[in-house]
């Protein structure tokens, strides 16, 4: 499985989820002018230098220079970064010119987009740094900001990371309360298949080495390895035999991920990448 299969961040139904989530955070931030912006400037331009006050690794260019394009179709962004490119503290990203007025009211949201998407971006490359000389790729999950989840798992993207499902109706996944509606692991699997027939994946999770067993008997794809330990993984891909794709989860830090890429896994998905990031500092100066 590969990152492609699930990076559809910028289809055209996508582009449109962005433009939208880029005009109600202007309006909860402006909703009747800028306050302190509009009376003081009229049709005054300027140059705004966006810098970076740390090390990191941008991305969300395109949606920052977006949010300025909304306030104002005349102001211009020039760019010295693309999305996945690092950048050290006290380089300048881009230059932003137009109405002072306007770059007013688009500053706080643009750089509130670029500063998480740039964190998660950070993030997501330091794991990916430890998982080099393993078969093992990193995964975002489901656990993002509501209503913010295209432009955070671009943003994993841009920091070298894959795209797990982006919703629940593009990959099946059977967990715990799952399985429960069957006797058994098979079974589950079997009435899913059924009903969604071959076209969209299968994943089955299991905790133990028996559970992975009957897993690996039915016709799931991926078989996501939860909270196991290490020598159990190892286990599970050594009966594995290349059959199935395996995915570890479950208690995924930087401090531990190379011994679980060791292990021989295929997927190793990490929801820190997109709850518990930290934003970038970046400024934008007059």
């Amino acid at each position: 499985m590969t990152a492609t299969n699930y990076i559809l961040i910028w289809g055209m139904n996508d582009v449109v989820i962005v433009e939208e989530i880029i005009k109600q955070a202007l309006i909860e931030d402006c909703p009747a002018g800028d306050a302190a912006g509009d009376p003081l400037f009229n049709d005054e331009t300027t140059a705004a230098r966006l810098i970076a006050k740390e090390n990191g690794i941008v991305s969300g260019l395109s949606v920052f220079e977006k949010t300025f394009k909304t306030v104002d179709p005349d102001v211009s962004v020039k760019t010295n970064k693309q999305d996945g490119d690092p950048f050290k503290k006290g380089e300048t990203l881009a230059v932003v010119h137009g109405r002072i007025r306007s770059i007013l009211r688009g500053e706080r949201i643009a750089l509130n987009f670029l500063q998480r998407m740039s964190g998660v971006a950070t993030l997501t490359r330091s794991f990916v740094h430890e998982t080099k000389g393993t078969k093992a790729s990193i995964y975002d999950t489901r656990k993002t900001t509501p209503l913010l989840r295209a432009l955070e798992k671009k943003a994993v993207w841009d920091g070298g990371g894959h795209n797990h499902r982006m919703n629940l109706s593009e990959l099946a996944m059977l967990k715990d309360n799952h399985l429960k509606s069957s006797a058994n692991v098979k079974e589950a699997v079997n009435r899913v298949r059924r009903a969604i027939g071959d076209d969209i994946r299968i994943e089955v999770e299991v905790e133990t080495i028996t559970a992975f067993k009957e897993a690996l008997s039915t016709s799931c794809d991926i078989i996501m390895l939860d909270n196991m330990s290490l020598g159990d993984m190892k286990t599970c891909v050594h009966l594995n035999g290349g059959e199935k794709i395996l995915e570890a989860s479950g208690n995924m830090t930087l401090k531990r991920i190379s011994k679980v890429a060791a292990t021989g896994v295929d997927m190793i998905s990490v929801g820190m990448l997109t709850h518990s990031y930290k934003a970038m500092d970046l400024s934008l100066k007059f």
